[in-house]
Parts: C-alpha cells; structure tokens; sequence
C-alpha cells in the first residue's frame, strides 16, 4: 500500500463509503481505485487528485497534504544517480536491493533522517 492509498482507505473507512460508491463518484473503475490503493497503479494523475479531494470535501492543510501523497506514492521509481558521487548510486543500488528486509522502525529512521536533512536545506535557502 501506498502513502497515498493507505490515507484514501483511512478517508473512505471514517465515512463508511465503500469502493464502489468512490470509484463511481470520481470516475474510475472500483478495480482501478483498489489498485491504487494497493500500490498495484501509478501515481495517480493530478486531475483524479482534485476529483478524490472534492469528493470528500476536503479543504486547506489536509488537502494540500493529499497532494503531497499523491506525488509521493509512485510503487515503482527510478533513481538517477547519472553525475553524482559513486556513493550515491551505492547508495541507490543498495536501498533498492535491501529494503523489502528493512523493518518498520529502520523505515521510519531513514525517513526521519532524510526529512530532517531536506528540512535543513529549506531553512539554509530561507536564511542565505
């Protein structure tokens, strides 16, 4: 399951909607949804984004945080380490070759990790 997904599912299950009802609301097939729920589809396209976001009449923060889901919820993604250190693509190589034996604490600690690096480039942008 996807970020995305897992959030869609979540929405879905507080408002007792079934697939079926979302899938015909928002215009896909309820074989689609559930597979993109599942991680099994793509990310999906910014257009059934904003149909999913007005079906639940969401607004604001949380809005803007499933957008952000969305773009984050690619099941398959390509890393391009073309030009950068040779660190980097063993970097890549061995993520993509170690994480389906990473547990859900290690996840949370690489992701912890690179947020707080990202976080501290946005705030070494703002301040220089």
């Amino acid at each position: 399951m996807t970020p995305f997904g897992e959030k869609i599912r979540a929405l879905r299950d507080a408002r007792n909607i079934t697939l079926k009802q979302m899938a015909d609301a928002v215009g896909v097939s309820s074989a689609y949804l559930s597979a993109l729920e599942h991680g099994k589809r793509g990310r999906p396209s910014w257009y059934l984004v904003q149909r999913i976001i007005a079906f639940f009449n969401i607004i604001w923060d949380e809005a803007e945080e499933i957008e952000q889901l969305a773009n984050l919820s690619h099941p398959r993604i390509v890393i391009d380490t073309a030009g950068l250190a040779p660190e980097a693509t063993e970097l890549a190589n061995l993520l993509s070759q170690r994480i389906a034996d990473l547990n859900a604490v290690e996840i949370q600690d690489l992701l912890d990790r690179l947020q707080r690096h990202t976080q501290g480039k946005a705030l070494d942008k703002l301040s220089g």
